[in-house]
């Protein structure tokens, strides 16, 4: 049996959860443990990449609100074993966000994690094709790039992420019953 990284885009996951599964109950350890079962490896670390809520200066209630429920939910992540957050940042532009150093976190990890030979396979959960060049990197050291993705609209996966990945696997209902708590 194989060693594995899972590496979630959790912008991605969390839109696919609600808009595709309808926000069911949801437990990220068991939700690495079956996508790492599902290709017969081992879990060996599961990270997770989001933002946390934008803060303007003073903040409003609302943002005030969001944030704590924001922090009780990174309180819940720091408690699984073997899953890291990484925290980007959010950028405002006039009335729109954008999130910023989510992308370049997870690909750098993938690099690193995939040059040091600790594991065998790289399981994605993501649809942007910011991920191909350390996808590339990732397979010229021998790793299994995975990449679990949602077909449904408006989540589609880019073509060139799809066709990079050594292997592919849409995220099902079977997958995420099997990641209840």
């Amino acid at each position: 049996m194989g060693k594995a990284i899972v590496l979630i885009d959790g912008g991605y996951l969390a839109k696919v959860l609600e808009s595709v599964f309808h926000r069911p109950p949801f437990d990220f350890k068991n939700f690495s443990d079956a996508l790492c079962q599902n290709v017969n490896c081992e879990r060996v670390r599961t990270y997770y990449y989001h933002c946390r809520p934008y803060q303007s200066d003073p903040p409003t209630i609302s943002e005030r609100n969001r944030y704590a429920e924001w922090m009780k939910f990174e309180k819940y992540l720091k408690k699984i074993p073997r899953l890291d957050f990484r925290a980007g940042r959010l950028q405002k532009i006039g009335r729109t966000f954008r999130q910023k150093g989510v992308d370049v976190c997870l690909s750098v990890d993938l690099v690193k994690l995939s040059c040091k030979g600790i594991i065998d396979k790289a399981i994605l959960i993501t649809g942007d094709s910011d991920f191909v060049p350390a996808v590339n990197v990732a397979k010229e050291e021998g790793i299994v790039t995975v990449l679990y993705y949602s077909k449904n609209p408006p989540l589609y996966v880019h073509r060139e992420l799809l066709e990079c990945c050594d292997e592919t696997y849409e995220i099902t209902q079977d997958i995420i019953d099997s990641s209840q708590p």
